[in-house]
């Protein structure tokens, strides 16, 4: 299956001018946990699908709110002459159709 398959929001956003964010979250603790332990998203695949360098990848797992996190820098800043999503919002699109084992 699909990661969107699994997860009920899949979101990148800015974290300030020079960081993006990437947000998953599910609607359970099972989908959650299915797809944490299935160790398919490392900042390794992130870095390799997003076009950034692997050693700034920053994870987080946030069982609280049923959500996996990457943060990684920009590689332009917001509002610069040549940036082409000012609002950061495209970025995690490369990783909806990452597939999870079922």
């Amino acid at each position: 299956m699909k990661l969107y398959e699994y997860a009920t929001i899949v979101r990148s956003k800015n974290a300030g001018a020079f960081m993006i964010t990437i947000d998953i979250m599910f609607d359970s603790m099972d989908k959650y946990e299915h797809v944490r332990a299935s160790g398919v998203l490392t900042p390794s695949l992130v870095a390799r699908l997003c076009g950034v360098n692997e050693a700034e990848v920053e994870y987080y797992e946030c069982p609280e709110a049923l959500a996996l996190k990457f943060s990684y820098p920009r590689n332009i800043s917001v509002g610069a002459f040549t940036e082409r999503d000012l609002f950061g919002c495209q970025y995690a699109a490369p990783l909806v159709e990452v597939e999870i084992d079922e």
